[in-house]
């Protein structure tokens, strides 16, 4: 295992991507001159590489990486962050402070069992609908029937159980949300971009007896408040955004994005060096260190809230002893995935909160490579010699494939013998909600900037998206408790103690956070970072 760190450092890919670059490069020089009226369309439209296409556009779809993205441009939500600069440039969000998007205003009951928003007057969607208090009553009422994002955050996180006793509208620009308990979360989760208000108006024309919340229609459309609405939607293929004039922030400086969906990598990494797109997302950490060295072209790196890790099935033997799930953890090269993987564009996980996040800690995070350690508490679990097992990860995802190759063998040191299974994600995803593959690659990032928000979503036994099947009555209990206390010493003291717990449980192997990397054209400036990871095109200008 002592050549893990030099195990990578050359791929073939990096010839073949040498070789694009080269071509692309030739290309671009060939290119006929724009005339005046090209170049200045071509300064407000902005074109991108990603791997894939939204899977929907109607916002009460399963959130992905590319879902994410379409919502922050087109949903428009009641409340944001104060906008602020980092020391490396970005524009980030400020976790403290809060203002209002299609609120103006908003005041939170005493007993924080309330919030009532106040709407801006004279907002407009992209098709020239006013925002009220009907459209955002709608929304509510759709989300809710519809039993999927916003019934689930609704329910999960403020815990009401009536559609009636909850939302009410006060007058045509006043709508009011009252819930049982009090909670921490009642202004700050208005600003998840799942929430966005929708136009009320252009949706009901596409209602029929048979969808009465317009989901098929909803599924190829957009219709709500955002700086862009969606005008072509090509699945696996292209999706183009176009921007909304009435936007009330200001109409956008770039006009038209035209997201291409490029599978491949090295394909999105040519297609950037030859200036046929100006954005790349989702790049190898490899081609990334390259591109850093071309001319015209720039990478924005953050360390944002991405957790990179496996996943155990905590009912599956051998993985319901505690033993074995610490030992894999001292077995774990970190700093070899971090130098031959991810190129030092990631760090090693200390925690299971985010570690951008209010109340994370990494105090009890003592897993260093300890083979010895490892030994000893397989031992102690009755596996001596080792045992066997499966560790499955996605087609396509070289990173994974590196990782589970480095894992594999460093594994094995203790006797602990894998058969790596590479799956489909939708395979992949049906064998670990369904808890019939023991181990398995997980990446994740939960987009509420509040670490008992964070524990619910992976760690309490009763969240649907615990495919570990963690269980901790203590860790429950505290999380149960945090999400309706007001009392933040005390909320932070129990988050506090649910990652010692955690991390002394072990449910996972501890990876590394990836942050969140993507490559442009040097003439772009504005880049932002946001909880979800997807980038606000709104922010954005082209010189």
């Amino acid at each position: 295992m002592k050549n893990l760190g030099t195990m990578f450092e050359w791929h073939p890919s990096a010839k073949v991507l040498s070789g694009l670059l080269f071509s692309a490069s030739l290309a671009l020089a060939s290119a006929p001159a724009a005339t005046p009226a090209q170049a200045q369309n071509a300064k407000s439209t902005l074109v991108v590489a990603g791997p894939r296409t939204p899977e929907s556009l109607d916002q009460e779809y399963p959130p992905t990486e590319a879902v994410h993205e379409l919502r922050r441009n087109v949903y428009e939500r009641l409340l944001a962050y104060a906008p602020k600069k980092g020391e490396d440039g970005v524009t980030y969000e400020d976790f403290g402070k809060i203002v209002g998007a299609l609120a103006e205003s908003w005041e939170v009951g005493p007993d924080m069992k309330s919030i009532t928003f106040h709407l801006r007057k004279g907002v407009k969607s992209a098709a020239g609908n006013e925002l009220n208090a009907d459209a955002v009553m709608w929304s509510f009422e759709r989300g809710w029937n519809l039993k999927a994002n916003f019934h689930w955050y609704m329910t999960q996180i403020l815990k009401i159980t009536s559609f009636e006793s909850a939302f009410s509208k006060v007058d045509d620009y006043t709508v009011k949300v009252s819930i049982p308990n009090s909670s921490p979360l009642i202004e700050r989760l208005w600003i998840n971009s799942d929430l966005g208000m929708l136009d009320a108006v252009e949706i009901r024309k596409h209602v029929t007896a048979d969808d009465p919340w317009a989901q098929r229609w909803l599924a190829t459309n957009s219709a709500s408040f955002g700086p862009y609405r969606v005008t072509k939607y090509s699945p696996g293929q292209e999706i183009v955004y176009e921007a909304n004039p009435d936007y009330y922030r200001g109409a956008p400086k770039l006009k038209r994005v035209i997201f291409r969906e490029m599978p491949t990598s090295a394909n999105r990494v040519a297609a950037l060096q030859a200036g046929s797109v100006d954005v790349a997302e989702y790049l190898l950490p490899r081609e990334l260190v390259l591109l850093e060295k071309m001319p015209n072209v720039k990478v924005n790196k953050v360390f944002g809230n991405y957790i990179h890790r496996v996943e155990m099935n905590n009912d599956t033997p051998p993985f319901n002893d505690v033993r074995v799930r610490q030992a894999l953890n001292y077995l774990v090269p970190r700093d070899d995935i971090l130098k031959a993987v991810y190129f030092n564009t990631a760090r090693p996980t200390r925690s299971p909160i985010s570690e951008i996040y209010p109340g994370f800690t990494d105090q009890y995070f003592t897993y260093t490579t300890d083979v010895e350690k490892a030994k000893s508490l397989l031992a102690e679990a009755g596996f001596p010699d080792g045992f066997k097992t499966e560790l499955g990860y996605r087609t396509g995802d070289q990173l994974e494939e590196e990782m589970a190759v480095i894992l594999k063998s460093a594994f094995a040191r203790a006797g602990v013998d894998i058969t790596l299974s590479k799956l489909p994600a939708s395979t992949l995803v049906e064998r670990y909600s369904k808890g019939t593959i023991p181990m398995y690659f997980f990446r994740d990032m939960a987009i509420v900037p509040d670490a008992a928000y964070v524990a619910n979503l992976w760690l309490n036994s009763a969240s649907l998206i615990n495919y570990s099947h963690f269980k901790s009555d203590e860790v429950d209990k505290l999380i149960d408790q945090a999400l309706i206390s007001t009392d933040e010493p005390k909320r932070l003291e129990g988050m506090k103690r649910v990652q010692q717990i955690t991390v002394e449980n072990a449910p996972w192997v501890f990876l590394v956070n990836p942050g969140y990397q993507v490559a442009t054209r040097s003439n772009l400036g504005g880049y932002s970072w946001y909880t979800p990871n997807g980038n606000a095109w709104f922010d954005w200008t082209k010189n």
